[in-house]
């Protein structure tokens, strides 16, 4: 019964949302909660999937970005409308701070391990998307929390994240490493130094029951201390030769896929922007020293561009420019010819299949 209530709520709601009706969506998460489903059900269960379903829409092209978005803020209404008939409990467990990275705008996730943590009796301060770490620490200072639950759903943004953990480990207080960005099986938050990582806000919860000791304040750790690869200098002659990389690879494009040259100048400029993203994903890969990084961002990104009518072999172009421009690091050509591999041989496209 409780398992057809949540199917019979999510459709309702997955309705709302795909029309644009706020109104819609926020009725159908009371009715829910009239009906008996708890508001923990109804983040996770509910709200959550149609969230995932936005992005798999998106992927599929069968959404614009506005349409994303907009339906994203739909989904934030539906939590607020929660947050609102919600009775003020005691928060008895102890404080936590939840946000994302600098550079992280993705927060939904985050909002949700919030929402979650506060129906369980603790305090929460949530930061929301990109906060500079500057100020979290700042923030750390005035609060002292028990434990900092930092989201990213961007593998990207893990050098910046790990910033993050090793300035709030200085201060002495431990980090929890919790979405997308860190792999299926939390292994780029185990790579970064974390103290904990969780798979989901339920997760995350039952690992702050659990407890997570504080590590001594000390100073901040040298990035190579947990990365000693990173003493090759690829990762850093990659970022800072980015802008360049992206212009030299667009010119060398037109050779390498005639067609490039019938394009128009949004076409162009997508184009330039589809190269930096794999720039930024071959850098990433590089920092955390794993080809996968890379390898699932191509596939994604071929499967992508298919949905979009552009033929994969653009991009195995893309990185044959690159290729050539980079012969000369080893570690580097190494992720390009295993990413180049990895669209090859991919599976046949799957619609609706995201990152």
């Amino acid at each position: 019964m409780h398992a057809a209530r949540t199917a019979e709520s999510r459709d309702r709601l997955w309705q709302a949302v795909a029309a644009g009706d706020e109104y819609d969506a926020v009725d159908a998460v009371r009715s829910a909660l009239d009906d008996g489903l708890d508001e923990e059900a109804l983040l996770l269960d509910v709200i959550a999937p149609v969230q995932e379903q936005v992005g798999t829409e998106w992927a599929a092209d069968r959404f614009t970005v506005a349409q994303e978005h907009a339906a994203t803020a739909i989904n934030e209404r539906a939590v607020a409308a929660l947050a609102r008939q919600r009775r003020r409990g005691a928060a008895n467990r102890g404080r936590v701070t939840v946000g994302c990275a600098d550079g992280e705008w993705h927060a939904f996730p985050a909002r949700l391990v919030g929402e979650v943590l506060r129906l369980r009796g603790w305090q929460v301060d949530y930061l929301g998307a990109q906060t500079p770490t500057a100020h979290l620490v700042a923030h750390l200072h005035h609060t002292d929390p028990q434990a900092v639950l930092l989201s990213s759903s961007l593998p990207t943004r893990l050098p910046t994240v790990h910033t993050a953990i090793t300035a709030c480990q200085a201060v002495g207080v431990p980090v929890m490493a919790g979405g997308r960005a860190f792999g299926p099986d939390g292994r780029y938050a185990r790579a970064l130094g974390a103290d904990c990582w969780a798979a989901d806000a339920r997760a995350a919860a039952a690992a702050l029951e659990s407890g997570i000791a504080r590590p001594a304040p000390a100073a901040v750790r040298h990035v190579v201390d947990d990365l000693p690869h990173l003493s090759d200098q690829e990762y850093t002659l990659v970022v800072r030769s980015r802008g360049q990389l992206v212009k030299q690879a667009l010119v060398d494009l037109e050779d390498r896929f005639p067609a490039m040259r019938a394009y128009g100048e949004t076409q162009r400029e997508h184009t330039a922007e589809d190269i930096a993203h794999i720039v930024d994903f071959l850098a990433t890969a590089l920092y955390v020293d794993d080809p996968r990084l890379l390898t699932t961002f191509l596939v994604w990104a071929a499967d992508l561009l298919e949905a979009r009518q552009v033929p994969a072999a653009s991009l195995l172009a893309g990185l044959d420019a690159l290729s050539e421009r980079l012969r000369e690091f080893p570690r580097t050509l190494g992720l390009l010819r295993d990413g180049a591999a990895a669209v090859r041989w991919r599976p046949a496209t799957r619609p609706g299949t995201h990152l």
